[in-house]
C-alpha cells in the first residue's frame, strides 16, 4: 500500500477514535446541571477515598445549592462546606456564606478534579466509594 494511502488510513482512524471518546462522554467542560447532580459523592486524593458529600438541587437562600460534608471531610478541604454552586467548566463548593471553599473542573460525567499546588489532586466522583 502507498505511504500517503496509509497515512491518509491512519488519520481517519485517529480522528473516528477521537470523535468515538468524545461521543461516549459529552459533558466534560460543561457546568453541572443541579438536577444531575443530586445525590452522593466521593471525595478522594491520591488513591483513597476521604468522605461522601451529598450535593442536592434544592437551592439556598444564598443562591447556591445545598450540599451536606460530614465533619471527617474538615481536614481535607480547606474550610466547610455548606453548599455548591455549578461553573462554566465544572462546579464549586461553597461556605455558609457563599464564598468558594474549593472549584472542580469537570473531567466526565463522574469525575472532577481540582488541582492543588501540593500536586496531590482532589477527584470528587460520583456515587458512594467502598469507603463510603
Amino acid at each position: 500500500m502507498r505511504p500517503e494511502v496509509m497515512a491518509g488510513l491512519t488519520a481517519a482512524a485517529l480522528l473516528a477514535f477521537a470523535q468515538a471518546a468524545r461521543a461516549e462522554d459529552n459533558q466534560a467542560g460543561l457546568p453541572l446541571a443541579p438536577s444531575d447532580a443530586a445525590g452522593p459523592w466521593t471525595l478522594a486524593a491520591g488513591g483513597r477515598d476521604l468522605c461522601v458529600i451529598t450535593l442536592t438541587a434544592r437551592k439556598t437562600r444564598g443562591g447556591a445549592y445545598a450540599a451536606n460534608a460530614p465533619a471527617t471531610c474538615g481536614a481535607d478541604l480547606p474550610s466547610a462546606v455548606a453548599g455548591w454552586r455549578p461553573t462554566a467548566d465544572g462546579m464549586q463548593l461553597v461556605g455558609a456564606h457563599g464564598a468558594r471553599v474549593i472549584g472542580f473542573n469537570r473531567w466526565s460525567n463522574s469525575l472532577f478534579v481540582s488541582h492543588r499546588a501540593s500536586g496531590v489532586d482532589l477527584q470528587l466522583r460520583r456515587g458512594r466509594g467502598p469507603a463510603g
